[in-house]
């Protein structure tokens, strides 16, 4: 309860227990076993931060936050508290909220882009090795270097498969990138994808901004998450978280010790965070819980024991309620006497009894004092809350969603052109030009064959008329010389016969006939010299 500029939280015996404002952003812890009050203490200090002006932020893990736009109703019990503590103006009243829900069914869509939620936080989002977790950091800075954009898990998949298809490539340029990895990556995307993940990456992407707004009296808006879907995928919820708080650590400016605090950060069921988280990660969270204050967020952890927070987190956290512990086994015990050492001790009372034997509304408070001092430790109860305990009616959340401004702002998603429509482009550019260079190649390959064939006709052609050639001379060529010796014998013949006369012995006839041949053979040499300068040199 906002009063006298200061949260009254709690009362002990006859003292009531302040957070002040300006100590607010020292960051805080909200612990208790399973119905112990948890729930009501973040309303109480969410109702009061709201009423001082400033946002907050939580997440509905067990869908009863939505209550607090709507005032509570008064009862017996409430009364009965109410003059317990003694609160003379307690008026039951609503808070303005706006509701939000990654998967888009109670509340805006709430979305992120992968470039953004970067790679050490993907790699733990898809529970990847640290061989894994490499490859997936050397495809972020590929994508970084080509100016592809990595907005949704489609670009992220398209990169991951241009990065294996040029391992070889950036393996010289980055350090080794294996198939396997590469294919174990694609594996996770696919077991993330059947989860409902591919819901959490897109455009528009949250400005976290937007959180950080006040309605027209002033009063800091409380942005609910609604979780109860989410947290059934805890490293998904824890991730997702981290990556918001994340956000408002690199956007905001730093503005020192501020007088009251620009946000206050509730990470419930703060356990998930650390559940198998790397070193790495946590000195991440560490170095952003310590720096983040002088951003002026608050942020307020919210568990079951204090054990479930790392000791380098759980030093930061000066704020704190603590509800009761049951313990059953060494374990817990343990647990309880680590958490009862944390506070400053009260002479008295035993902090450590006193934490087994604390009640519903009851915890042991020490919050910082004026001069950022822890105060001693009280046991105390913690004041109700004015607004509905439990969730508000269904139709009421959804009249405020579809009325708020950032229903039309988130609603819908956008595509816009990013790492797969380019690559998409270039592989079917890339896939043009070989098939075009294919049919060049195949078009050259039939026309050199087609050469070929028409040479080998052409000369099959030249062949055959030379060889119709050939025939055609050697018959003129026969006839000629058969010419020629019959014309040779019948002038020589006459000629032997005019030179002897007509009438020879046989012996004469014998030398007629040698005279005869030779003659017929010089007339027919002679004869066919004649032919051939009549004919020409064809044959």
């Amino acid at each position: 309860m906002y009063t006298e500029r200061r949260i009254w939280m709690a009362q002990s015996e006859g003292k009531n227990q302040y957070l002040l404002p300006n100590m607010a952003n020292r960051h805080g812890l909200i612990a208790g076993a399973t119905g112990t009050g948890k729930t009501i203490t973040m309303k109480v200090m969410a109702e009061s931060f709201s009423d001082m002006g400033v946002p907050v932020f939580f997440s509905d893990v067990k869908g009863d936050l939505s209550g607090m736009i709507s005032p509570g109703r008064d009862s017996e019990d409430m009364q009965s508290r109410i003059r317990r503590f003694g609160i003379g103006n307690f008026a039951y009243k609503g808070y303005p909220a706006r509701f939000w829900d990654i998967f888009g069914e109670e509340g805006h869509p709430v979305r992120v882009t992968v470039s953004s939620m970067g790679p050490q936080l993907l790699a733990r989002l898809l529970d990847l090795t640290d061989v894994q977790a490499g490859v997936l950091s050397i495809v972020f800075k590929a994508a970084d270097d080509n100016g592809l954009l990595l907005l949704d898990l489609k670009d992220l998949r398209a990169m991951l498969q241009y990065v294996g298809d040029n391992r070889a490539e950036y393996t010289t340029m980055y350090g080794n990138v294996s198939s396997a990895s590469i294919g174990a990556i694609q594996r996770a995307l696919l077991a993330f994808e059947d989860e409902g993940g591919q819901c959490v990456f897109g455009e528009p992407e949250l400005d976290i901004r937007d959180w950080m707004r006040t309605d027209p009296d002033g009063r800091g808006y409380i942005n609910i998450l609604s979780a109860k879907r989410l947290i059934g995928s805890p490293k998904v919820y824890a991730t997702f978280l981290l990556w918001m708080l994340n956000e408002l650590f690199e956007k905001l400016p730093e503005i020192g010790d501020p007088d009251k605090p620009r946000m206050i950060f509730f990470f419930d069921e703060a356990h998930l965070l650390f559940d198998g988280a790397p070193k790495s990660l946590v000195q991440k969270i560490v170095q952003v819980v310590k720096l983040i204050r002088s951003k002026g967020v608050g942020v307020y952890f919210v568990t079951q024991s204090p054990s479930d927070i790392p000791g380098e987190v759980l030093a930061q956290l000066s704020n704190r309620v603590q509800h009761g512990l049951r313990a059953y086994t060494p374990a817990e015990q343990k647990a309880v006497r680590a958490a009862a050492a944390s506070f400053r001790e009260n002479p008295a009372f035993n902090s450590e009894k006193a934490l087994m034997e604390l009640g519903t509304g009851e915890a042991l408070v020490s919050f910082l004092d004026e001069k950022g001092i822890p105060s001693v430790v009280e046991k105390s109860r913690i004041l109700p809350p004015q607004s509905l305990m439990g969730p508000a009616d269904e139709s009421e959340v959804k009249r405020l969603v579809n009325c708020d401004e950032f229903e039309l702002k988130y609603r819908d998603s956008v595509d816009r052109e990013s790492a797969y429509e380019i690559i998409m482009r270039a592989t079917e550019q890339l896939a043009a030009e070989q098939a075009e260079a294919q049919q060049a190649a195949l078009a050259e390959k039939e026309a050199a064959a087609a050469e070929k064939q028409r040479q080998k006709e052409a000369a099959a052609a030249e062949k055959q008329k030379s060889k119709k050639s050939s025939g055609k001379a050697g018959v003129v060529q026969k006839a000629t010389t058969a010419a020629a010796s019959s014309v040779a014998r019948s002038v020589s013949t006459n000629m032997v016969n005019s030179v002897l006369g007509g009438k020879v012995s046989s012996a004469g006839a014998i030398g007629k006939r040698a005279a005869t041949n030779a003659l017929s053979s010089v007339m027919r040499t002679g004869t066919t010299a004649i032919i051939r300068g009549l004919f020409g040199t064809k044959r």
